[in-house]
């Protein structure tokens, strides 16, 4: 296995050595959640900036469109089918990545449970229509509701996947002296605007503490940790569910949102992109919301 020594901007020559172009040509990537949405966006936005990239997901049907637009931007792609919440799978998976590269400079934790389901809609809507319509004050009744069984099953994914993940990409980053780990957290981990998910905006506060503590403990190593946390999101799910709700069920989203839009994948992407590369960021959480929180 090749490592690459971290002490300066230099690049290794893990990856594709023919393109030698954009800001993490050499590098080597790997982004988990990668199908269509945002962890594709990211996939396809890394090889744009030169990195050769490994993706998972659980369904490896959703990676093809990744891999394509991956493989079109020049870049090696390797696709595997991997659920984060099994920590042996996960182990395996980044065995094969420094088999197939020789090493991983980049970690992007994107895979996640949301809160995309029908009785997830129902609850949102009845949280946007508390905050948005004046009313009697009372108790929404989420938590109350919420089941152990639930209640572990988004942890198993959000949390302890982040947890599996970062571990075996620091067995490989910490030889090296570098590294770059990006955790996608959420708005919902630094508010309260996901009153509707307890249960989600739980595991990323949680992400985000652990992101911090990570951070400062492999910081003199190279390594830099740090989580975005994103607001909206204008995913094809997400765009679906505005073309479900309704006109006046969007107005009522676009109250808490001063710039009156959700993000863009792309635009999210290319935060990652720079937190992927060379800065002076450690353990710092970054919150594009469209003013949803300032």
């Amino acid at each position: 296995m090749s490592h690459y020594d971290g002490i300066s901007p230099a690049r290794s020559d893990a990856g594709s050595s023919d393109r030698g172009r954009g800001p993490l040509s050499g590098r080597v990537a790997l982004v988990t959640g990668a199908g269509p949405g945002l962890g594709g966006a990211i996939a396809q936005a890394l090889a744009q900036a030169g990195a050769d990239i490994a993706i998972c997901d659980i369904d490896e049907a959703r990676m093809v469109t990744t891999r394509s637009a991956v493989e079109a931007a020049g870049a090696r792609c390797w696709a595997t089918r991997c659920d984060v919440a099994d920590s042996a799978a996960v182990k395996r998976m980044f065995d094969e990545v420094a088999e197939r590269f020789g090493s991983l400079h980049i970690l992007v934790n994107n895979a996640s449970l949301v809160p995309s389901r029908p009785q997830d809609a129902e609850r949102r809507n009845r949280h946007y229509a508390y905050v948005s319509t004046p009313m009697p004050r009372q108790s929404l009744g989420f938590t109350s509701q919420i089941s152990d069984e639930e209640w572990l099953r988004w942890w198993a994914v959000n949390v302890h996947g982040v947890f599996y993940c970062t571990r075996e990409a620091l067995r490989l980053m910490e030889p090296q002296r570098y590294g770059r780990i990006i955790n996608i957290a959420s708005i919902a981990g630094i508010s309260a605007s996901s009153v509707h998910s307890p249960h989600y905006s739980a595991t990323k506060g949680a992400v985000i503490s652990f992101t911090k503590a990570v951070a400062a403990e492999v910081a003199g190593a190279n390594i830099l940790v740090n989580a975005l946390a994103p607001g909206g999101v204008h995913t094809p799910e997400f765009g679906a569910y505005l073309e479900r709700i309704g006109e006046e069920e969007r107005n009522r989203l676009w109250q808490l949102v001063p710039m009156g839009r959700l993000g863009t994948m792309e635009e999210y992407a290319a935060t990652v992109v720079h937190l992927a590369g060379e800065h002076y960021m450690v353990g710092q959480v970054i919150s594009p919301n469209g003013g949803m929180v300032i």
